[in-house]
């Protein structure tokens, strides 16, 4: 069955990257003949539709900020995400880069380096001032669009970041959407396509463009009128705000196709429509396809998989646990699977310390389980009727992995947040740094924006094509932010077959399976040279949701389908969203912690103002019937369904907001998609006694027992976690421990263990020897550990286990996620690593074997049996392996890189989703976007 963690999925996209035979055909043609207008679409104006300006001018009256100038963010590589097809053909002969595309990536990543020499004074030089309003003397641009008179959008020289003033809703609401439209208009294009399951047709049939609309359609195959429905929902279950929401994504709408029409009009396009054949560079035929609502359903279908929606692989688990059991037996063998899990580890990093939230927790007698029969399951097939292209072995190798990521439970987490409570700074207010860590990509996915006009004032990130409101970012005297939570909200229920292989019994009657189909084809293009071809994806829908495999469960034919509690749920938490941005519904952490409860994505919020912070998990989660496991299919009978469930709408009952961790003034807070709380269970494995929000903990820890932090402190904290090597901060230590229990004879071993231990007393960072330098201080022990890792895990583990033991775990959770594991969850150059891994399970079996405590052991010893001696020789053996193995070998290089380069194998590479490109950056691990606030008063 398929792993449940799966790389990052727009790796796989294939948009406009790389047209060198194109380039030196026609780049210098098309250049000389100027058949498109250079000027960037975030400034360029349509005379008959816009006032705009160049020259400084008045500043629009500023919104009550609070700050006192010390709220900063930043978001690389940069504000401007468009480019005509001349600025695409300059860029990728030349370099050069449109205005605002990428400068905040030189700050962003000059922090790695500058970070030891922070003050408070130094902060904005490596980020944004993110005070509201421009100053008259930085005005950039005033542009009132579509020639209105409510509303500006005022950009600042330095970033090129929309501040949109209005007098009317309306009117700042449309502003919103046109200044996305001048930043984001392909991106939002290319989004809406993906959530519609048809990306192919419209940017081409490349087989990483077809695994990613099958990965995400195969999730959520929605028909129009499903998406219709959930705005009709969410408007009809919210009242005045409902009505609202809906008022503000119809303006926001109108804003985005008055830019499709002026940009049409005046020809500064994204050139991405021409390379992708929609439209004509000489006669400028062809059309880009207004917005519509629904497709803003579609576009947060798509973030909503990706970030917010933990759960799923319950198959994977059976598989695992089934495995366990044939080994040592039914009573031993979920022990040791249990182990594995580590649901509820005693010694994992939490970020509510205080209380206990019982959710998902092992039950004492488990009541439905659909373990399926042994070798039994079958992936449900996606795509039929393929021609051409579609046909070829490298397209079906791309249906394969989208179907293994589809169904995994690890959902992209990333993101961190360190929160410190006044009672602990230097001035007595809180401070906090944090931010989303969505990925690096060319445009962003976020974007930002100020937006200020009636019932909205608010300045911050939001993902492209939904930045009708702030998402992440500041109010007047509040700043909120989000991690990925990961509880379980998506379950997998057995549905027994009848009359055939597409009815199944609902309740006792055989019903028919719903088929829903989505047709594409394609045709090359100068963006995608892919060759013609076709095919349909068609999915089955159950009552308890989607197919996603077959088998036969003690002989009976089932489908096992998963059912999520955001299925048709899309849309939901844009009432949230709306409260936090709304200044007089947001006026303090209990208003806070009451908005978060309106958003039905599995989020940490962290809040914090002058005098107060504030922690609450957000999520639909469904009240599972008692002796329900989470873990494991269950059958599909109303006394397993979830409590209050109506299949028709999808809704359910769901657990109160004081069941979910919340939390006010804590001394301090930290998460890095670590467990939340107490007894509280996230879906992914991993959360063990070795995590990466250890790298913050201990580091945050420290600073609040000396007491007097500040935003220096904090950012500084942050940034030096960011380049730890979780292993070895956390594991090698013990690792080495082992290993110093006798004398090292072996000359290479003996190396090997010096640079190791050299590296971990300067601090274990994976670090430049200077600015610019391109090399790690201590490169000979990143290298020994990079290799020795997976070594050493195998040769402690699989001889216990056995190999097919061994490698159902491992597909539970992979061994390593180092920065240059291409192999790893988010594949190679992503930034984000050690969330996934092994790390806890080898502490806690090296720290078993030294004869030292440990609590939730695992079931058994493994390394040398717990012998420590033949532990010793089974972590020498391997690192003298390892330490054998040249740089070419632990890096082979790739497309970025050469073979050997170990700290370009580590670098951070922005993924093209469009026609510009940006050179490669040092690993950090940190978020995306991130915001340092410490607010200095209140309304």
């Amino acid at each position: 069955m398929p792993p449940r963690t799966s790389r990052t999925t727009f790796d796989r996209l294939r948009t406009p990257r790389g047209f060198p035979g194109f380039l030196k055909a026609a780049s210098v043609c098309v250049l000389t003949a100027g058949l498109l207008s250079p000027l960037s679409p975030a400034v360029a104006a349509d005379p008959a539709d816009t006032t705009a300006t160049e020259a400084p001018g008045t500043p629009a009256a500023a919104a009550a900020d609070h700050c006192g100038g010390r709220c900063s963010d930043i978001l690389p590589p940069g504000q401007n995400g468009n480019a005509t097809l001349a600025q695409i053909l300059l860029n990728q002969a030349f370099g050069t880069q449109p205005a605002h595309a990428e400068d905040q990536l030189g700050p962003y990543a000059k922090l790695a380096t500058g970070y030891p020499s922070l003050t408070n004074d130094t902060v904005n030089t490596f980020f944004n001032d993110a005070s509201f309003g421009v100053p008259a003397d930085q005005i950039a641009s005033t542009v009132r669009p579509a020639g209105r008179g409510d509303v500006t959008i005022v950009r600042d020289k330095k970033t090129g970041v929309p501040h949109i003033t209005g007098t009317t809703r309306y009117g700042t609401e449309f502003g919103a959407g046109y200044a996305a439209a001048q930043d984001r208009l392909w991106l939002m294009d290319v989004f809406r396509h993906v959530g519609r399951g048809r990306l192919t047709s419209f940017a081409g049939g490349a087989p990483a463009n077809q695994g990613l609309e099958q990965q995400f359609w195969r999730n959520a195959p929605y028909t129009e009128a499903d998406l219709q429905a959930q705005i009709d929902h969410a408007v009809a279950a919210n009242g005045e705000r409902g009505r609202q929401a809906l008022a503000d994504v119809h303006a926001y709408i109108d804003g985005i196709n008055a830019y499709i029409d002026a940009s049409d009009r005046g020809r500064y396009f994204p050139g991405e429509y021409v390379l992708t054949g929609h439209k004509d560079s000489l006669t400028n035929a062809g059309t880009i396809e207004h917005f519509k609502p629904t497709d803003l359903v579609a576009l947060a279908s798509v973030i909503g998989a990706l970030f917010g929606s933990g759960g799923g692989g319950e198959v994977n688990n059976a598989l695992s646990l089934l495995a366990a059991q044939e080994k040592y037996g039914v009573a031993e063998g979920t022990e040791v699977w249990e182990s594995f899990r580590q649901r509820d580890d005693p010694e994992a990093v939490l970020t509510v310390r205080d209380g206990s939230f019982p959710y998902a927790s092992r039950p004492e007698e488990p009541r439905g389980r659909a373990l399926p029969d042994a070798g039994s399951v079958v992936p449900e097939p996606l795509v039929f009727d393929r021609t051409g292209s579609a046909a070829t072995a490298r397209a079906g190798n791309a249906a394969k992995e989208a179907a293994r990521a589809a169904a995994g439970s690890a959902r992209r987490g990333m993101s961190n947040a360190l929160v410190v409570s006044g009672e602990h700074t230097a001035s007595g207010h809180p401070i906090a740094v944090f931010g989303p860590q969505t990925g690096y990509f060319a445009p962003q996915l976020l974007m930002l924006q100020e937006i200020q006009g009636p019932g909205l004032s608010a300045r911050g990130a939001s993902f492209a094509g939904l930045s009708m409101y702030v998402e992440l970012g500041r109010g007047q005297d509040y700043a909120w932010s989000a991690t990925t939570s990961g509880q379980d909200v998506i379950d997998t229920y057995a549905v027994e077959l009848c009359q055939d292989d597409h009815h199944y019994l609902y309740r006792g009657v055989c019903t028919p399976m719903e088929k829903v189909e989505q047709k594409n084809a394609w045709k090359p293009t100068v963006a995608d040279g892919t060759a013609a071809g076709s095919y349909t994806m068609r999915a089955w829908r159950t009552k308890y949701g989607p197919v996603e495999s077959r088998a036969t469960v003690g002989g009976k034919k089932v489908a096992y389908t998963t059912l999520r509690s955001s299925f048709l749920h899309e849309v939901d938490s844009i009432i949230g969203f709306q409260m936090l941005n709304d200044p007089g519904y947001l006026t303090g952490p209990d208003a806070f912690q009451s908005a978060a409860r309106h958003i039905n994505y599995t989020f940490n919020w962290f809040y914090a103002d002058s005098e107060h912070t504030a922690y609450y998990n957000s999520g639909d989660n469904p009240v599972r019937a008692a002796g329900v496991d989470a873990e494991f299919p269950v059958w599909a009978a109303p006394e397993f369904e979830w409590r209050d469930w109506d299949p028709a709408t999808n809704d359910a009952r769901y657990t109160p907001a004081s069941a979910h961790p919340h939390s006010r003034d804590q001394d301090y807070y930290v998460s890095w998609n670590n467990k939340v709380a107490a007894d509280y269970t996230a879906a992914s494995w991993g959360n063990g006694s070795v995590h990466r929000g250890d790298l913050l903990d201990d580091r945050v820890r420290e600073l609040v027992a000396e007491g007097g932090v500040t935003r220096a402190a904090l950012v500084k904290a942050m940034a030096d976690a960011g380049l730890a090597d979780l292993r070895a901060e956390g594991v090698v230590p013990k690792l080495l421990k082992v290993i110093d229990s006798a004398p090292v004879t072996d000359p290479a071993a003996a190396a090997a263990v010096d640079r190791l231990r050299a590296w971990v007393t300067s601090g274990a960072k994976r670090a430049e020897t200077s600015a610019g330098s391109r090399k790690y201080a201590h490169a000979d022990a990143i290298r020994v550990l990079d290799a020795w890792w997976p070594l050493l895990v195998r040769a402690e583990f699989q001889p216990g286990l056995g190999s097919g033991l061994y490698t159902a775990f491992t597909r539970n959770l992979p061994v390593d996620e180092a920065p240059s594991a291409a192999h790893g969850p988010t594949g190679a150059h992503a930034g984000s690593a050690f969330q996934y891994g092994w790390w806890s399970h080898v502490d806690k079996d090296i720290r078993a074997v030294l004869g030292e405590p440990v609590r939730g052991p695992l079931a058994r010893a493994y390394c040398g049996g717990g012998d420590l001696a033949a532990c010793r020789d089974v972590l020498l053996g391997t690192l003298k392996e390892a330490a054998a193995k040249t740089a070419a070998q632990v890096y082979p290089g790739d497309e970025h890189c050469s073979a050997g380069d170990q700290w370009c194998a580590d670098s951070i590479v922005h993924r093209t989703l469009g026609g510009i490109r940006h050179a490669g950056i040092g690993w950090q691990n940190r978020p995306t976007y991130q915001q340092v606030v410490e607010f200095t008063s209140r309304r």
